[in-house]
């Protein structure tokens, strides 16, 4: 069947994405209330202090190159840009724990093995990474790209978070334990669990009623992390523990990089021989798949269903503009910061508020007009973005930086457990591992045509499989290369593994991350036939034009 090349059409998305963002942005400056700075209060906390995990975990890993004051001038600069730029402002930039990895191996590969210097080598792969992005935006990659991904991969992708971030716990601790007295390293663990345990019970504030008023709770919850922090932060200042030596986080006390070997934020990158600015394109192309998978995804949860948002998005003048930021990144020294997974959805959940208009409107199912769900929309604004990425960058600045500088790396260890337990918490392989250890009696009835948990049991091992395999690659030299591994899933999940599971039991498990369905409610010429035409985006396509018209 001969290829309609239409979704290929050169700029066809990024000019109805310039249009869309034309027609939305006055609008987006026009909304400004108490919610919107309490959102981006919320949104500055769960943003800057994992920020300050990874900074101290790229401090150690890259020997000084990236500290603390490059992550936070990197999460601030970005995000003021995409508050000021973006075609969706509800989405959230920072430094990622998978960055992070690659990062490490790559400087790693760089010291050990290519005897070249880690800066320029990485500003080219962000060079790199920077063109392709525009390539991918021209030619309409979330078209035919995105369309294919199904939950299968995002939740392998979630839980691969939580195990980084339950690593790099473990590897903070092993640091404290060589830099520090036996005394200190137990009073470590101590906090490290306190941090964890405190924030997760003040996050369950909203259910003490009718303990306390209710603004009361709702702070509580939305500031468990931080107030958990600043607690263990103190702790250590008083009575006898203040005796106690401690590693703290280290920062810099001027505007200028970590390696005191640079006096400004600046690399000389044109100083690489030139084999090795070729061999760039080789992580550029990998962080390109990383970004933009990373980014597509915070995109679509950040404005799914249940946050009814009425305005557009732009995917594709979204990946350009990334991919100016990640350029610009890696001439100034500092690490990219691209779309963050848990904190796009925390950010529209916290802009939620009850809309009359909506409750009016017919077009809301009966479902959706329940007190528990409430008639709620987003405040799809500017204001929270850019508020919260300027508090950011201010804290580049000498004196909030030495507030920083404060900061027990065991209370960081603290934080990984727990971005690594809200991660995992929302994941739906965690629920059916817990079936794997339910009674069959205890088990809920399955859908006709199942015979038994057992399929659906080696689905759950099968993705725990994949995922600890893919871990174990960042482990290695082939670290870099893991994105690949999990773009590889989405081809496997639509052939291989439909031969290997029923329909409906991929049907009950699975479904598509970025439409309703599933893979199985077409037949198997349908599939075929769509992965070898355009027939989905032209749906899509179709789709995306209705909604907006009635809009």
């Amino acid at each position: 069947m001969a290829t309609d090349w239409k979704s290929l059409r050169p700029f066809r998305l990024l000019l109805q994405d310039l249009r869309h963002l034309r027609e939305r942005y006055i609008s987006d400056w026009t909304v400004f209330n108490q919610l919107i700075v309490a959102s981006a209060v919320f949104v500055f906390f769960s943003n800057l202090l994992p920020g300050l995990t990874f900074a101290n975990d790229l401090y150690v890993s890259t020997d000084g190159n990236w500290g603390t004051i490059e992550v936070i001038f990197s999460i601030g600069l970005c995000g003021v840009i995409f508050s000021l730029a973006s075609a969706q402002p509800l989405t959230i930039l920072g430094v990622t724990g998978p960055f992070c990895i690659l990062a490490e191996n790559l400087y790693s590969l760089c010291q050990s093995s290519f005897g070249i210097p880690f800066l320029p080598f990485m500003t080219w792969s962000l060079i790199h990474a920077a063109w392709m992005h525009c390539l991918l935006a021209i030619f309409n990659a979330h078209d035919w790209t995105m369309i294919y991904v199904t939950t299968f991969s995002t939740e392998i992708f979630s839980l691969l978070n939580s195990v980084i971030y339950f690593h790099k716990a473990i590897q903070e601790l092993q640091r404290v334990h060589a830099q520090t007295s036996f005394a200190s390293f137990l009073y470590s663990i101590i906090g490290t669990i306190g941090t964890l345990l405190v924030a997760i019970f003040l996050s369950t504030a909203e259910k003490w009623k009718p303990l306390f008023h209710r603004y009361i709770r709702l702070g509580l919850s939305e500031y468990a992390a931080a107030i958990s922090i600043i607690i263990f932060i103190g702790l250590p200042h008083v009575g006898e523990l203040a005796t106690l030596d401690r590693d703290t986080l280290h920062v810099s006390f001027t505007f200028r990089p970590t390696n005191p070997d640079r006096s400004t934020f600046f690399v000389q990158f044109w100083h690489l021989p030139l084999a090795w600015t070729f061999a760039a394109i080789i992580p550029g192309c990998i962080i390109t798949i990383l970004f933009f998978f990373d980014h597509e995804i915070s995109s679509i949860i950040c404005t799914e269903r249940r946050f009814r948002t009425r305005k557009p998005g732009g995917p594709a003048w979204d990946i350009i503009l990334l991919g100016c930021t990640t350029a610009m990144c890696g001439i100034l020294g500092i690490p990219p910061a691209n779309g963050l997974l848990p904190q796009a959805p925390l950010h529209s959940q916290s802009l939620l508020h009850r809309d009359t208009e909506i409750r009016a409107s017919s077009n809301i199912d009966d479902d959706e007009k329940s007190e528990d769900n409430g008639y709620y929309t987003v405040y799809e604004q500017r204001w929270s973005h850019f508020l919260h990425a300027s508090g950011i960058l201010c804290f580049v600045s000498p004196p909030f930086m030495h507030v920083l500088g404060l900061t027990p790396t065991s209370v960081l260890a603290g934080l990984f457990l727990y971005m690594g337990e809200q991660s995992l918490s929302v994941n739906p392989i965690l629920f059916r591992i817990f079936n794997l250890l339910t009674p069959p009696s205890e088990l809920p009835k399955l859908p006709e045509g199942i015979a038994g948990y057992m399929p659906v049991h080696l689905y759950t091992i099968f993705q725990v499989l994949v995922t600890a395999g893919i871990f174990a690659v960042t482990l290695t030299k082939a670290g870099p290369a893991f994105p690949v591994l999990v773009m590889a899933l989405v081809p496997l999940r639509l052939t291989l593994m439909r031969r290997l599971w029923s329909r409906e039991v991929l049907r009950f498990v699975d479904q598509w991350a970025c439409r309703d369905g599933t893979p199985e409610d077409l037949s198997e010429e349908e599939i075929r036939s769509q992965l070898q035409d355009d027939d989905i985006i032209r749906d899509i396509e179709s789709e995306h034009a209705e909604q907006f018209a009635e809009k």
